[in-house]
């Protein structure tokens, strides 16, 4: 019995590995798969259809950027050699490349970065969102609330300006003195005019259609009033009224192009009338001077090459005049070509001009047959020279002498002879078996030395002779 004043203790509630098995439960749920295993005395027999529970790990990632701590003032053994760091080499360093490195420099050394061994399960490691960071998409949010807030802006300024046309638009429609019309008094006739209806009341001439305000079959009948009202473009162009159009079309351009609302026609008639005068009078004065300054450049009715133009002009004549097939007049004498170099200029005493003689793939004078430009003239000499010069280096000295003897050839006797000595002196140089098993002798030495000396000494012709030479 629990003490006076105590709450009553509960009991413990049943784990779900204490359950005892239903059994109305069906095979087919309460039976494990095949890839959970075996463990009934220690897990809940039903464990494969409870809501597992959310792994912790499924959504960790990596802390990008992380560093362990303060960074160390002197390079460790093992280091980055670019940015001092222990957790990578120098070819994984992600720092920019140093002219120097912290190996060397012992400066700006970088902590050492957060290494972390993270598991990811079958789906993290699919999952395309998994590390990503919610607060980035702020930045984007921002972008298109600051669009938002300039389009919204731009409409407001759009608005403001079409109140203020369609205010100007009316008030020139209630005046009448300004350009713009609305569409519905655009086609309305002045005031001052007749109405085309009562220019003929004749019942046989131009109907008047009042629908299309127009005359129907005005061309018709051949009267005055049907040729007054004509379409509904018609211009008046009697009298004062092509300039009273410029006056009106002045105003109006006046106010697109400038901005000027105090030229008016009907408002202001004496100050349009005034500076459409004083512009006309500059375009006037800038055309006479563009007149002038061309007139003092090329001339004017005293320019002489001017009057020749006109006097070269083709004009119709009776003269006949008859062309060969080179475009030049038949019987006229020849014009020689003309060069901008110097022709026909003789120098160094020459008597030809420099080109006038070609030989050997050379140019040279006519006059003295030299090859070299800035030679003296030696006249006939130098010609004399130059043939015997030729001569000698094609070899026409050898032709002068005695003549050539013919080459006797050898008859067939002669050379049948030839060949059986030669073949006789083989014969002999040929040693037998038997002679060259037992050596050579002697004898045969003193023969091959004699031999010897006989097809290398050049006097061997003369040996056992006693003709003198003459």
């Amino acid at each position: 019995m629990p003490p006076a004043g105590a709450q009553p203790r509960k009991p413990n509630a049943p784990s779900a590995a204490n359950k005892e098995a239903n059994e109305y439960i069906p095979s087919f749920i309460s039976k494990k798969p095949f890839y959970i295993g075996d463990d009934d005395d220690q897990n809940d027999y039903l464990e494969h259809q409870r809501l597992q529970k959310a792994q912790s790990d499924q959504s960790k990632w990596y802390d990008r950027g992380k560093k362990l701590g303060p960074a160390a003032t002197k390079f460790r053994k093992g280091a980055c050699e670019n940015c001092g760091a222990m957790t990578h080499k120098t070819k994984e360093c992600l720092s920019r490349p140093r002219a120097k490195g912290a190996k060397w420099t012992g400066r700006d050394i970088q902590a050492d970065e957060v290494v972390q061994d993270v598991s990811l399960g079958w789906d993290a490691k699919r999952d395309r969102w998994n590390g990503y960071d919610p607060k980035e998409y702020k930045a984007v949010i921002d972008e298109y609330t600051e669009l938002e807030e300039l389009k919204k802006k731009a409409v407001t300024t759009k608005e403001d300006e079409e109140d203020e046309g369609e205010d100007g638009a009316k008030y020139a429609e209630e005046s009448d003195m300004g350009r713009q019309q609305s569409t519905a008094t655009r086609q309305l006739r002045i005031r001052e005019d007749t109405a085309k209806y009562l220019l003929n009341l004749d019942l046989d001439s131009a109907k008047y259609d009042p629908k299309t305000r127009s005359m129907v079959d005005s061309g018709a009948t051949a009267d005055t009033a049907a040729a007054l009202v004509a379409e509904e473009g018609f211009m008046r162009a009697s009298g004062d009224a092509a300039e009273f159009e410029k006056a009106q079309k002045y105003a109006w351009e006046s106010q697109e192009k400038a901005g000027n609302t105090k030229l008016h026609l009907q408002a202001n008639p004496t100050s349009g009338e005034y500076y459409r005068k004083k512009e006309k009078e500059e375009a006037e004065a800038k055309r006479q001077a563009h007149k002038k300054m061309l007139l003092e450049k090329y001339g004017g009715e005293g320019n002489q090459d001017a009057a020749k133009l006109r006097d070269a002009a083709i004009i119709e004549s009776e003269k006949y005049i008859e062309y060969d097939e080179s475009g030049a007049i038949k019987g006229a004498p020849k014009r020689v070509a003309k060069s901008k170099y110097p022709e026909n200029v003789l120098i160094n005493n020459h008597t030809s001009v420099w080109g006038s003689w070609w030989a050997n793939f050379k140019w040279g004078y006519g006059c003295c047959h030299s090859t070299i430009k800035n030679s003296f003239c030696t006249g006939e000499e130098g010609k004399r020279a130059f043939e015997e010069a030729d001569r000698l280096r094609t070899g026409g000295v050898l032709g002068e002498g005695e003549p050539v003897k013919e080459i006797e050839w050898p008859s067939k006797e002669t050379v049948e002879k030839a060949s059986e000595d030669i073949s006789k002196t083989l014969m002999a140089k040929k040693r037998t078996m038997e002679e060259m098993k037992g050596g050579v002798s002697e004898e045969d030495m003193d023969a091959w030395k004699k031999q010897r000396v006989g097809l290398h000494d050049p006097m061997v012709k003369f040996l056992g002779k006693d003709e003198l030479l003459e």
